[in-house]
């Protein structure tokens, strides 16, 4: 063992560590007699009814379905009560198979729910089944499913976004009301943004992981997509706070003490609200013009409603998704092969005996995004040993630098994506699988980085990049302070009250550039300020 590392061990204590070795295995073998210790669903309560593959007739958006289910909510719940909901098919639901986007190894049954199941059924939602998510919620598209290719609800041949793919898509077409979804770098807030969905990333550790599958648990969110931001207020309700399971949410209140509805009976005037232009995220040259024009006219309807608007600069936005990278890479590979350690929660057993351990044969039907993870993983590792901790201290950093503009603006606004959705990609070429995904996570992954809240809203369309005729979704996110969500759907419900985004033309008019406001900038980074030339020129207001 030591060899592979280009290790040796003096040869006359070998006989000795041979003795403690044996010791340790003794201990493993002791361990895996004990019974598993996983919370028990009430079954009772909310039986799984009809869990059945989908019909053809059912999967009118490609294979958005994974599995069709049924549970019913609480009667007396009245939260989300009336209120259809779907999970992204990485999530525990007891007694429905999981694929996990993948065809390597047969579907697995957890015997356990996760955590957000039972509040939604608490709050009395009805289940309706799982919804497709991409191979090991690996990819930013949505034609990686070893199930099949999931189509965007306005488009069919082009993405629907990923890893939450069936999720947005059956939210976007009108066949749910709710869907829950994870994110590790946009995987909520990407497919939120190119399937015409409002989609929340909520303050990292708001809403438990338990019963979830885990890439990086410092990445790992889980939150909502639905049509209106009053329906994740409402949903956010139900699910947020601490479990007493999960260790990312130690940080959380308790279950059912946020009241996410009340921010929104406020008037829908942003009086006092200031909001953060960001520089960096218009200037990207993925951004698509069409793209850029409508999310700066989206974000000057909030001045319209009596926001403050200011361009502002965080030089290191431009580092964060290589951040994430390392960091997903890294992190990413050791869960991949079962070698994930130092976390306190629920450990989701029966995917790892269902996986592990890896042949030839189960790897070789991972999508290339998954070997990808694991071939860049092992390499940091052995290359760049230390490179992971680095990117903790850095990622701290940056978040310092969105929060030293936090002090003073309550929100940043920037493009959720660069570009409406794509068209899919080959599965027979390991670069042309990427293609669909370059790009995308710009704006999104460095907050899964830095853990602050961010809110995608559906607020206009914009031409397709290869057909002009052929008008598609875009996102506007909205990035707020540390667990304040109230803040960000105050500002998005106040927009989607006064505007209907479907009725945003793909022509906006013109931006005012006649009044330009001096840039704001975070002190103390490494990088010199960028051309202002490139910035998006805006009409503000001090």
């Amino acid at each position: 063992m030591l060899g592979t590392l280009g290790l040796n061990i003096k040869p006359e204590e070998s006989a000795d560590y041979q003795l403690l070795l044996a010791a340790v295995h003794d201990c493993a073998e002791r361990v895996m007699r004990l019974p598993d210790y996983q919370p028990t669903p009430d079954l009772e309560r909310y039986p799984r009814e009809n869990v059945r593959l989908p019909t053809t007739g059912e999967q009118i958006l490609g294979h958005a379905w994974a599995h069709r289910s049924f549970a019913r909510g609480r009667p007396e719940g009245t939260v989300l009560r009336g209120k259809t909901v779907c999970l992204k098919d990485c999530i525990a639901v007891a007694g429905v198979p999981q694929f996990f986007g993948s065809d390597a190894f047969p579907a697995w049954t957890p015997s356990t729910d996760a955590t957000v199941v039972t509040r939604v059924l608490d709050a009395g939602a009805d289940i309706l089944g799982t919804a497709t998510c991409e191979h090991f919620c690996n990819s930013t598209a949505s034609f990686t499913s070893a199930q099949g290719t999931v189509e965007n609800p306005y488009a069919s041949g082009y993405s629907s976004g990923g890893s939450t793919s069936g999720g947005a898509a059956l939210v976007g077409a009108g066949l749910v009301d709710i869907a829950i979804g994870t994110d590790q770098g946009g995987s909520i807030r990407v497919p939120a943004s190119l399937s015409g969905c409002v989609g929340l990333k909520p303050t990292h550790g708001l809403i438990p992981y338990t019963g979830i599958t885990s890439g990086d648990p410092i990445d790992d969110h889980v939150g909502p997509l639905a049509r209106s931001v009053a329906d994740i207020a409402a949903c956010l309700d139900a699910i947020a706070g601490h479990d007493n399971i999960d260790d990312r949410s130690v940080g959380a209140g308790s279950n059912g003490s946020y009241n996410f509805v009340a921010t929104l009976q406020q008037p829908a005037r942003l009086d006092g609200v200031k909001i953060a232009i960001l520089k960096e995220a218009f200037d990207q040259p993925s951004l698509q013009e069409p793209v850029r024009q409508r999310v700066l006219e989206a974000a000057q309807h909030l001045q319209q409603l009596g926001a403050t608007m200011k361009e502002i600069s965080v030089p290191l936005h431009t580092e964060g998704p290589s951040i994430w990278v390392i960091q997903q890479r890294i992190s990413g590979s050791l869960g991949i092969l079962g070698r994930a350690a130092g976390r306190r929660g629920l450990q989701l057993t029966e995917f790892e005996h269902a996986r592990l351990p890896w042949t030839d044969a189960t790897f070789e039907k991972l999508f290339p995004s998954t070997k990808n993870t694991v071939i860049n993983g092992l390499y940091l590792l052995e290359k760049f040993p230390g490179l992971y901790s680095k990117t903790i201290n850095i990622g701290r950093q940056i978040r310092d630098a969105y929060d030293n503009i936090l002090e003073e603006f309550d929100v940043i606004v920037m493009p959720t994506t660069p570009m409406v959705a794509p068209r899919h990609g080959p599965r027979d070429s390991v670069l042309g699988s990427f293609e669909p995904s370059i790009g995308v996570t710009s704006n999104t992954a460095v907050f899964n980085v830095t853990g602050h809240p961010a809110l995608s809203l559906p607020v206009g369309f914009a031409p397709a990049a290869d057909r002009a005729d052929l008008l598609l979704p875009v996102g506007m996110q909205l990035v707020g302070s540390m667990w304040q969500e109230k803040t960000l759907l105050r500002v998005g419900h106040a927009w989607e009250r006064t505007r209907n985004w479907k009725e945003q033309s793909a022509e906006p008019r013109k931006v005012d550039t006649s009044h330009r406001q001096p840039k704001r900038t975070v002190p103390g980074v490494p990088r010199g300020e960028i051309d202002g030339n490139r910035s998006p020129k805006i009409s503000v207001s001090s």
